[in-house]
């Protein structure tokens, strides 16, 4: 590691809460996944599919999850883990670092193979559930299941923007360990 990739990470990170606060954060009353009323809504799709945020969110995830020792694969719950993951299969791949990328269905197709999980093998292998925003914890929770089916070991969770709203302590209660890369504080929503 240079002595600029600290710097490299923090200009990332800067840059893409400047565009997470700028393009993602609506106000106004919302009901969120929970049932609970907010007084704002982060939409991460206005930004993960964004050809100049996309690589940003990459390169903050694999600063987030490098902590995590042998991960061979990252991916989550079909929709909002999906850019998520992409992002970091690509800058990972650009860094020279092996991260596959999987997507887990919501219920297992009725045609085909009947799976739920799909991309590699992961039996054997450790995995990040992604999420691209956190509310209650059910979506890495269910994806958490359908993976350990396929016999893969969750090394964690990890999420673009925390929510403040229980996610972590459901995550960490079912025993994963919990990250996130940008909280409500840093988009001044506290």
């Amino acid at each position: 590691m240079t002595s600029s990739a600290p710097h490299a990470a923090t200009d990332a990170r800067r840059q893409l809460i400047d565009f997470i606060s700028a393009d993602a954060v609506f106000h106004g009353d919302f009901t969120l996944t929970s049932g609970k009323k907010a007084s704002y809504y982060v939409d991460l799709r206005k930004v993960s599919l964004d050809h100049r945020v996309a690589p940003l969110i990459g390169q903050v995830m694999i600063d987030l999850i490098a902590q995590v020792p042998d991960v061979a694969a990252v991916g989550g719950m079909t929709m909002g883990a999906d850019p998520i993951a992409a992002a970091i299969l690509h800058q990972g791949a650009a860094r020279g670092l092996a991260y596959d990328a999987f997507v887990v269905r919501k219920e297992p197709k009725d045609h085909g193979r009947g799976k739920q999980v799909e991309g590699p093998d992961l039996a054997g292998k450790r995995v990040i559930v992604l999420e691209d925003t956190s509310t209650t914890g059910g979506s890495p929770l269910k994806a958490i299941e359908a993976l350990r089916k396929v016999g893969a070991e969750v090394a964690a969770v990890a999420v673009v923007v925390d929510r403040a709203t229980g996610a972590r302590e459901v995550i960490e209660a079912a025993g994963v360990p919990y990250l996130y890369a940008i909280g409500l504080d840093d988009l001044g929503l506290t």
